[in-house]
């Protein structure tokens, strides 16, 4: 058998990026979110709350989702990892959730637009989104295996850049032949699904989840064709797994850098998260955009997130991660400020005309901003991780970054959905997310910028 040349393997780990971001676009962000707010606030609507209290219900019941499947990921994501590294198996895991995330992504064609599946939809989205975390954090473990120091940077970076191109393809594609619009129409004027499927059922939209697992499906062959577990021995049980991470969950609080950056960490990732859960929603709820016009705007943010994620990761190589972190908190602080304080009627409490087009031009720019800056956070975030991973258990290091980025997975969707109800207002709902991104440029302070990459390189010499 012909050997896997370095290149190749380092190509193979790209799609999977590719394969898995519709989860992201497609799903939380900008068609399926949408369309699970319009039908559950249709839902409500119907049991005759206000309108203003149906979006914030649905909001919340949104938000309630997102809560439940983070708490679930957080506290069994290092432990596999570690059990794992004691294998020295990442593939079979792999694929095993990847199963996951088909079926959940599938069944998604059943929520109906009359809302009697709203919690059997919000159940098979917690599938779909365990599945698609879950084979995450062990294709981020085989960073470290496809280059040095300097080098996972621009490769993490170039791999998010291939996975938000994917991201921008699949939306396209999505609009143009399957998501009706008012007129039952695609984008471009076509049936929905090519005459395929009834627009008064929303088949179109609700094809959003098994288009996404197809996808998946088929941009996950090169990965299973070119990529392939580090050689690694089987370093013991399970038993013995457990008590080594038990060991290095200790050490967390001793290693200043490692515990300052999984805080911080936790917190803008978390607030990132809720950034792209909610954004479509907001649109929905706030601004009463179409689901076509969420989709531009997802198609500018993917596009922008493409470019930016792809600079930041030669900005990585040049700078090192810390700077291109810090960088691109502080943009979306600024972000989801401008958000809270704009709505249909008023831009930071100054009234606009009716009709006014600057909530929506707005709207299009900061989608822009969100795709540049989170692309490149995440980037260098993981790049960030891979600089404090012990080398000979990458994977636990990912299951434990894992844990940091769910253990308060449930905190922004959780004060959202609180602030929402509370306030009655979608608008004023995301305003604890700049809190989170506050937080996490405080704790940064205590990051080292080399890591701890040194330091096992002169404990192990």
């Amino acid at each position: 058998m012909t050997a896997i040349s370095p290149r190749k393997r380092i190509r193979g780990w790209y799609f999977f990026d590719w394969a898995s971001q519709p989860f992201y676009t497609l799903i939380l962000t900008f068609v399926f979110g949408p369309y699970f707010a319009s039908v559950a606030t249709s839902y409500f609507l119907g049991t005759g709350l206000a309108e203003n209290v149906a979006d914030a219900r649905a909001q919340s019941v949104w938000s309630l989702g997102q809560t439940l499947t983070g708490l679930f990921i957080a506290f069994s994501a290092p432990v596999l990892g570690a059990f794992a590294d004691n294998t020295g198996r990442r593939i079979p895991w792999i694929v095993a959730f990847s199963t996951l995330y088909v079926a959940g992504t599938w069944a998604l064609w059943g929520m109906l637009p009359d809302g009697s599946t709203i919690w059997i939809s919000l159940l098979a989205f917690g599938i779909g989104m365990i599945g698609a975390e879950y084979a995450l954090i062990f294709v981020n473990a085989m960073l470290p295996d496809l280059g040095d120091e300097h080098e996972v940077g621009q490769i993490s970076g170039s791999g998010m850049a291939m996975g938000y191109a994917g991201g921008v393809v699949a939306l396209f594609v999505m609009l143009l032949l399957f998501v009706e619009q008012g007129d039952g129409k695609t984008l471009i004027g076509l049936d929905p699904g090519l005459g395929l499927f009834d627009a008064q059922m929303k088949e179109g939209t609700r094809f959003v989840g098994p288009f996404t697992a197809l996808w998946y499906v088929i941009f996950m062959v090169p990965f299973f064709l070119w990529v392939r577990d580090a050689p690694h021995e089987k370093k013991g049980t399970t038993r013995s797994a457990l008590a080594e991470l038990g060991r290095s969950l200790k050490s967390i609080v001793k290693r200043r850098s490692l515990f300052a950056y999984l805080a911080s960490s936790m917190f803008y990732r978390d607030a990132l998260n809720a950034l792209y859960a909610f954004g479509g929603v907001y649109a929905t709820l706030v601004l009463n955009w179409s689901i076509t016009n969420i989709g531009i705007f997802g198609i500018i943010g993917a596009i922008s997130a493409a470019v930016f994620t792809w600079i930041g990761g030669r900005a990585d190589r040049r700078f090192g991660p810390k700077p291109v972190i810090r960088f691109n908190i502080f943009v979306l602080t600024v972000v989801t400020a401008v958000i809270v304080g704009m709505s249909r009627q008023s831009f930071f409490g100054l009234p606009l005309a009716e009709g006014s087009p600057l909530p929506d031009v707005v709207f299009y720019i900061l989608g822009a901003t969100i795709g540049a800056a989170g692309g490149a956070l995440q980037s260098a975030s993981r790049s960030m991780m891979v600089r404090h991973a012990h080398p000979d258990r990458p994977t636990e290091a990912f299951g434990l970054y894992a844990l940091s980025g769910k253990a308060t997975a449930f905190l922004a969707p959780a004060l959202i959905g609180l602030v929402t109800w509370l306030a009655d207002s979608p608008r004023i709902g995301v305003s604890p997310v700049i809190v989170l991104f506050v937080l996490s440029l405080f704790l940064l302070r205590w990051v080292r910028a080399e890591g701890e990459t040194r330091q096992w390189a002169e404990r192990r010499s």
